[in-house]
């Protein structure tokens, strides 16, 4: 490492998600620039940023930023935090602020804090959409419209490294940023220290996921990148984990819809002409990573609206005339429960089985002939109500239960539960309702110091 080297440590794939304190601790033995964490995803579904809950615990959340909080700001190493809480919404923002300030309070610690808000409200992507400015992410989305728009409560956008950069410029301890393209926090620091946007964007790439570019690979660990004059370099920071050319590279093709052209906020990632290089044991090289500027400048937008309520059950079956004809019964009991509700129309809910074992991940493209004894069987309704889902999943249940299918040697019992009550009330169903981009002339995300 040279005097002009800039190390980022990267604790864990998602802030929450845990990891080992004594590979944090290794980070220290040289000079760290920057701790920068991942703290959301779409993963999860739309649930978490229409419902405004976060991904992982709190207890789990503070347990990791503590770590976190008590290293950097003693030693004035920047904190950035990517996607707070989740979905990076301003619920998610402030639930995360909440905890940092809990933290330096009982720690006694006093730290400058930058948040970026991602958020965008209604009239702002309604007058950008009618004037042209926003389109589907991909062809199979459909155009944004009004209606749409007015039914989503929480929009963001994901922020690329130039607010961030801002906050690093501005001398902040701690940056909590809303939505943000899950590379940029990390390549803000490398570019904040003057080095190549290609090779820090292509870094943040890799880091974001924690150690899961090392074998074994885990997001639950930390792993270390040092961005250097025409080259980065990534290390596991816990040495039962090694870094290779296959896992480095494997990586680079991780959550990519093309091998080696990577779309942000702004910018492309050209990654065509990279070379990963063994330099020592567990540690690899990476050259010629490019950024290209795109003349025009647009931000994905993120939204979630209410559309349903669930209620589930989780049963097993295990009388194997039932799991041979399972299908065939599961679409009598349907036919059943919808002849009992004729009085409702069929448009205001929907009847879903799962048969976890034989069928449950696959449904009808699994090719694998089934040769299990028993099912866990799952089923759900999704209504216009709460009460109307609960109210058709218990006459799903009770049918099911007794249902008298041919050569049944008993008179009941067809599902075992493992749990009482039986129904399990969900609440809101959620989709993704905004997911589009929107293209920008100037940085919308407004930066607030406390």
């Amino acid at each position: 490492m040279t005097s002009s080297d800039v190390r980022i440590v990267s604790p864990c794939g998602i802030l929450g998600y845990g990891f080992p304190e004594e590979s944090f601790n290794r980070a220290f033995d040289e000079e760290v620039h920057g701790i920068v964490v991942d703290a959301g995803s779409t993963d999860a579904g739309p649930h978490k940023l229409g419902a405004g809950v976060a991904i992982v615990s709190r207890r789990a959340t503070k347990k990791d930023l503590d770590i976190l909080i008590k290293n950097g700001v003693p030693r004035n190493i920047p904190i950035v935090i990517g996607s707070a809480g989740g979905a990076g919404a301003k619920p998610h923002v402030e639930w995360t602020l909440e905890i940092i300030q809990e933290i330096l309070t009982e720690r006694n610690l006093k730290a400058k804090m930058a948040v970026i808000w991602a958020d965008f409200d209604q009239e702002t992507i309604i007058n950008a959409n009618n004037a042209g400015h926003i389109k589907p992410l991909t062809p199979n989305i459909s155009a944004l419209t009004t209606d749409a728009i007015q039914e989503t409560n929480n929009i963001v956008a994901q922020m690329g490294h130039e607010p961030i950069l801002e906050a690093l410029q501005n001398e902040a301890d701690i940056i909590i940023c809303g939505r943000a393209y899950d590379p940029s926090p990390f390549a803000a620091v490398g570019i904040h220290h003057g080095k190549d946007p290609g090779l820090a964007y292509h870094l943040g790439k890799i880091l974001e996921c924690g150690a899961l570019c090392a074998e074994p690979g885990t997001t639950k660990d930390c792993i270390v990148g040092t961005l250097k004059e025409d080259s980065f370099t990534v290390q596991s920071l816990n040495p039962i984990r090694k870094c290779s050319t296959t896992s480095v590279s494997a990586h680079t093709f991780y959550e990519k819809e093309h091998p080696f052209i990577l779309h942000g906020p702004g910018i492309t990632l050209d990654l065509s002409e990279c070379e990963f290089n063994q330099v020592s044991d567990g540690v690899v090289e990476v050259k010629n990573s490019k950024l290209l500027k795109n003349d025009q400048y647009f931000i994905k937008l993120e939204g979630a609206r209410r559309v349903a309520y669930r209620t589930f059950v989780i049963a097993g079956v295990r009388d194997p005339i039932l799991t041979q004809n399972i299908e065939e019964i599961e679409d009598l009991v349907l036919e059943q429960v919808k002849h009992y509700y004729e009085d409702i129309p069929e448009e205001d809910y929907s009847i879903n089985f799962y048969n976890y074992g034989k069928s449950g991940v696959l449904g009808a493209r699994e090719s694998a002939p089934f040769t299990g004894h028993e099912i866990g069987v799952m089923f759900e309704v999704v209504a216009k109500t709460q009460e109307l889902a609960s109210s058709i999943c218990s006459s799903v249940r009770s049918t099911f239960l007794h249902y008298g299918y041919e050569n049944r040697k008993s008179t009941a019992g067809n599902l075992a539960f493992p749990f009482a009550p039986s129904d399990v009330e969900f609440g809101p169903v959620y989709e993704f309702s905004v997911y589009h981009l929107m293209e920008i002339t100037e940085n919308p995300f407004v930066i607030e110091y406390m």
